[in-house]
């Protein structure tokens, strides 16, 4: 047997090496791989001995030869490609151990792979017959499979060449990425092209199968873009059951308001609690505990079975409030002590407890539906506070600047129509979802009760007419902010002062659908 080895990654490839040579396979090397091999004293032969030229052009040109391609492209089964193989002195090679240059840390011409994309490729489409090894994780099964059996199974030949074909797609999805950002020698994309080109290449790897999907009779997985370290990858889970696919949602939406909300009060503690990826409440507070006890109190009943996001370190004293509480599904915090785990475990043994680090900024949005994909840059909040507009009479004191902010910050992330009422830093009241932007108005302020006096409240988009800022101002709210862009915008502002009340514009609609 004959194994071609060109790698760029070369972890792993030392002991790999040592064990094929060990069962008396003959080893070809290229370039590095070659001087690797050969500062470890492993015996081989260079690319160039069994192509009878030298590498040229600065490596590009080492092992696109027909020595060794037909060594790797010729079907056994077929006598005519073994008369070829023979009538050449062709020996045939085995296994391929490849793995291409890591384009997306350092995009450059120089990084685009040409001879090693080809090998991989010949040999995954030549699979019947060649072994495609192109990760070093593959090495110590590849390995134990050789030594227990002398060769490769059809079945691990078609896993590995499903994987190398993968491998080669992500890298050209990488290029047609750097390509089209300019390259090197390209103009500019435009505005539109450089947020949605022309075509797409995103190549997703299954890291994580989740207990079922929306539904217990859907199957449900997560991915992640490859080369990638999403936040879920570094969370802990600590107690509970597996985890479902919308458990994975909900926690992701609770993760990153929560830690908007503490952006925007920096000075104070924040905490969420979702369902069905809407906030049930919010809070900031003068501590965890503070916050917590205030997000519970704005829907105790819909926090039943919902996600708890604490942003700090979930103690004790906190697990014990927590546990005295509605049953959470998720639990998810920046860290846990190991009495809080104790004392959740202890009283909520379904609960799931994870510890994660800070989410990545969102990247592009893309949702399909059949052979359809809608495609969108990350929805962020892009006009701060100070350049709101107020349109009354009436000015915004202090207090209720702060309220307008935490309701429209998570008024933006609320299923639309939404509207959200705040007041002392609690979401106290949140509509959501309705065809109607006065039911959601209704639905706020029946859930913020007496609270709705002296609130803040938001509206993800303009009011199309009076109807629904009056539902708000008749149950005592005394501020608003919303995007405005209504052809009846001053019909509405007429409406807030003669309610008396503050009312902002932010000439920025938040959507969410």
């Amino acid at each position: 047997m004959r194994a071609l080895l060109s790698v760029y990654d070369k972890t792993g490839l030392i002991d790999f090496a040592k064990g094929l040579h060990a069962m008396g396979i003959e080893l070809v090397a290229s370039g590095g791989t070659a001087t690797a091999l050969k500062e470890a004293g492993i015996s081989h032969l260079d690319v160039s001995e069994v192509t009878g030229f030298p590498e040229m052009m600065d490596g590009r040109v080492k092992t696109l030869h027909p020595r060794i391609h037909g060594g790797i492209l010729a079907d056994r089964s077929k006598s005519s490609h073994v008369g070829a193989l023979a009538e050449h002195k062709i020996d045939a090679i085995d296994i391929v151990v490849c793995n291409l240059y890591p384009f997306s840390s350092n995009p450059s011409i120089e990084l685009i792979d040409v001879g090693g994309p080809t090998m991989v490729r010949a040999a995954a489409k030549n699979h019947q017959h060649v072994g495609i090894v192109t990760s070093p994780l593959q090495y110590e099964d590849v390995l134990k499979e050789l030594q227990e059996n002398g060769k490769l199974s059809d079945a691990t030949r078609h896993s590995l060449a499903r994987a190398a074909f993968a491998h080669t797609a992500t890298y050209d999805g990488e290029i047609v990425a750097w390509l089209d950002g300019g390259g090197e020698i390209g103009s500019a994309p435009s505005d539109i092209d450089a947020v949605v080109p022309q075509t797409l290449h995103i190549a997703l790897e299954r890291v994580q199968t989740v207990r079922y999907g929306e539904n217990p009779h859907q199957i449900g997985a997560r991915y992640r873009v490859s080369g990638s370290t999403p936040w879920w990858d570094g969370v802990v889970q600590h107690a509970g059951t597996a985890l479902s696919y919308l458990n994975l949602f909900d926690a992701d939406a609770a993760w990153r308001l929560v830690h908007e909300l503490q952006h925007d009060a920096p000075k104070k503690s924040a905490v969420a609690i979702i369902k069905h990826a809407n906030a049930s409440g919010a809070a900031v507070g003068e501590s965890l505990a503070d916050a917590f006890n205030k997000a519970l109190a704005a829907d105790p009943q819909s926090a039943f079975g919902g996600i708890v996001a604490i942003a700090g370190t979930l103690d004790n004293e906190l697990a014990t409030l927590i546990a005295s509480g509605p049953q959470a599904d998720v639990i998810i915090a920046s860290n846990f002590t190991d009495d809080a785990i104790t004392t959740l475990v202890s009283r909520r043994k379904a609960t799931r407890l994870l510890s994660a680090p800070s989410p990545e900024p969102l990247g592009l949005s893309i949702r399909t539906f059949g052979d359809t994909a809608l495609v969108q840059n990350a929805d962020e909040l892009l006009v701060p506070p100070s350049d709101w507009k107020c349109v009354t009479e009436k000015k915004p004191t202090p207090q209720q600047l702060e309220d307008l902010i935490i309701a429209w910050r998570v008024c933006a992330r609320t299923t639309s129509n939404a509207i959200v009422i705040a007041r002392d830093g609690v979401a106290v009241g949140i509509g959501a979802g309705q065809q109607s932007r006065v039911f959601s108005a209704n639905i706020a302020s029946q859930k913020a009760g007496e609270l709705s006096i002296g609130g803040a409240a938001a509206s993800d988009a303009f009011f199309p007419f009076a109807d629904g800022l009056e539902s708000l101002t008749s149950v005592g709210v005394t501020s608003v902010v919303q995007p405005g862009g209504s052809v009846r915008d001053q019909e509405v502002i007429d409406a807030a002062n003669a309610a008396g009340i503050v009312m902002m514009l932010t000439g920025e609609r938040h959507f969410r659908h």
